[in-house]
């Protein structure tokens, strides 16, 4: 069955390369019958055939295909079918000119384009680790605690330097609150307010509002885990993002006192998300990304750490001034699946651009030096969008240095997360717990109440003692004449009950766990962390009637991507789960829109 669907296919591609050039519209019906056959793996493999005919017509006519096909399904408005398929779709048909439709990036392709072929097991590779020190010894609890030192963490901030006042709020596009060509003309029926709404990023008057926020409170330093510019992907331009990332880091020199310690995030290029690898062939590259945060940050991380930025892919090692604690702030882009760079290749590339060599070449000194690391990065270790490859040998360095990496942070997902690190995944338990990642909600009012994290830090040990977040409510009245930022709740005093935690103890990875635990016996503790996710502000109901409770608790319990209970049931499989086509993957709530959705539109029209 597989060869006569292959068959046809290809007879299909022939047709599609007769009427390429000046009859793309006539093939919008050719693709939208090849999307229609992808059901399974087999089927996107065998679709990818008659796809790399196309891409080999040349990248406009490629491209040039896919917006006829966005516009002929009326998926996205016309201007974001066109932006969005003109900037990803030279990227995916370089992709498919470069591999074998029968390798393993062929399957790795389909599962990010098409959500099929998915895999858990990580291609075994060992990471090359010098072994431990004899001297170096699991840290103690102190006896006397010291006085806690504050750190804030912020992440996601979605500026839309082009949100306007009085404009559409409620509009047809991924973001609103802009003066969209295609709108001129129309009357209001929600007049965007001055400091934001639900369905649009953050204007400037929320982030500079935020930044006075984070300044009122006493930080020894501050963390960013990425993502400055906002969600109209189809639109941005190289001058543009600069121009996002240039004035941001300007706001954060000008409004916060304290160092800052920053991360590279997937918006802060374009087309969102690319970050070619130092192996590709491409006159896209994203040089001028690093160039852009290594200026703009060498004023808090230095000299040595901001050539770092440039050399290293974005990533960088910087000692927090007075303390023995090193930040080692790592480019996770490269280990993105929604980064269609990564699928240009057959070759095996376990470490892309070298960042884990540079991550073990820190981690050694500091270790060497007796100093303690908190690694940061915009992309959570367990997400379902991370490769299972590059987590499961980011994981091999935590494993080795787990006595020397005392805190990871991260964003990305937009929510109040933490994900649990085990030295035995297949023994979760408290006592095998061994790190945990600690995940930032946004700024962005578009995933719930904008809101930041306040961490209390041992100054001995730099261990979490407390969490506090802060934010504004977006359904406050006073919020668009001036936000209050304000305790949403403690973590310690509102979760440290549940698990008998003593008063002396910091928030360590077992604690975690232990809340895991809770949280499957107390239904009632669970929803208390299913309402905080989004800061009371976009509530989804979570119970077991649709395992939602279920899959989450496994994703705290899964530092690695290949333990997390997420499945990925293609784009038909979309279908059956998003009936109502109003609520997009977790993933895509950092993207905006992306390629993957348009094709889960397809099959949700057709459906």
């Amino acid at each position: 069955m597989l060869f006569n669907q292959a068959y046809s296919l290809w007879r299909l591609a022939i047709v599609l390369s007769i009427f390429s050039g000046g009859a793309v519209a006539q093939n919008s019906s050719q693709i939208l019958s090849i999307f229609e056959s992808i059901v399974d793996c087999a089927s996107c493999l065998a679709a990818l055939i008659p796809l790399q005919a196309l891409a080999h017509l040349g990248n406009d006519p490629f491209s040039d295909t896919f917006i006829a096909v966005c516009d002929a399904a009326q998926l996205e408005d016309p201007d974001v079918c066109s932006g969005l398929m003109s900037r990803l779709g030279p990227i995916i048909a370089h992709d498919l000119r470069s591999i074998d439709t029968t390798g393993q990036t062929a399957t790795r392709l389909c599962d990010a384009l098409f959500g099929f072929c998915a895999s858990k097991t990580p291609n075994p590779f060992a990471v090359p680790l010098p072994p431990p020190s004899s001297s170096i010894a699991p840290p103690n609890t102190p006896t006397m605690r010291k006085t806690s030192f504050q750190v804030v963490h912020i992440s996601d901030v979605h500026i839309d330097r082009e949100y306007t006042v009085g404009s559409e709020a409620n509009c047809t596009k991924n973001i609103c609150c802009r003066n969209f060509a295609d709108e001129a003309g129309d009357p209001i029926t929600d007049p965007a307010q001055p400091f934001g709404n639900s369905k649009c990023d953050s204007p400037v008057s929320l982030a500079d509002s935020m930044l006075d926020a984070v300044n009122s409170f006493d930080a020894e330093f501050v963390i960013f885990t990425g993502d400055v510019v906002e969600g109209a992907i189809w639109l941005t331009t190289q001058d543009e993002v600069t121009s996002d990332l240039t004035d941001f880091n300007a706001a954060m020199l000008s409004k916060i006192t304290a160092p800052i310690f920053p991360a590279v995030g997937v918006y802060d290029s374009t087309p969102v998300n690319s970050f070619p690898r130092n192996t590709t062939d491409t006159t896209l590259g994203v040089q001028w990304v690093f160039d852009t945060q290594s200026a703009g940050w060498e004023h808090w991380i230095g000299s040595v750490a901001s050539q770092q930025v440039d050399h290293i892919s974005g990533s960088y090692a910087a000692t927090v001034p007075d303390m023995n604690l090193v930040i080692l702030s790592v480019n996770t882009q490269y280990w993105y699946r929604q980064n269609l760079w990564i699928y240009d290749s057959d070759a095996f590339q376990p470490d892309p651009n070298g960042i884990f060599s540079f991550m073990v070449e820190q981690l050694q000194a500091a270790e060497t030096a007796g100093q303690k690391v908190w690694v940061i990065g915009h992309i959570p270790l367990g997400k379902s969008d991370l490769v299972e490859d590059q987590s499961n040998y980011y994981d091999q360095i935590l494993q080795r240095y787990k006595d020397t990496i005392i805190g990871q942070f991260f964003g990305h997902s937009h929510k109040d997360q933490f994900e649990i690190a085990y030295s035995d995944y297949n023994d979760q338990t408290a006592a095998n717990a061994v790190g945990v990642g600690l995940i930032c909600p946004a700024l962005t009012p578009t995933s719930g109440n904008p809101a930041f994290k306040v961490y209390d830090v041992d100054p001995d040990t730099f261990g979490i003692m407390n969490i506090r977040v802060i934010f504004a409510n977006v359904t406050d009245p006073s919020f668009q004449e001036n936000p209050i930022w304000t305790l949403y709740y403690d973590a310690r005093e509102t979760y440290g009950p549940l698990v008998g935690l003593p008063a002396t103890s910091e928030l360590t990875p077992a604690f975690w766990h232990n809340l895991t635990e809770v949280f499957v016996a107390n239904d009632t503790a669970f929803q208390m962390f299913n309402t905080f996710l989004s800061r009371g502000g976009d509530v989804a109901p979570c119970t077991d009637a649709d395992n939602c409770k279920n899959t989450t608790i496994c994703d705290q319990r899964a530092f690695r991507s290949q333990n997390n209970c997420d499945v990925d049931e293609g784009a038909f499989g979309m279908l059956k789960r998003n009936v109502q086509g109003s609520q997009r993957r977790e993933a895509s709530e950092c993207e905006g829109v992306s390629f993957r959705d348009i094709l889960d539109e397809i099959s949700n029209s057709k459906g």
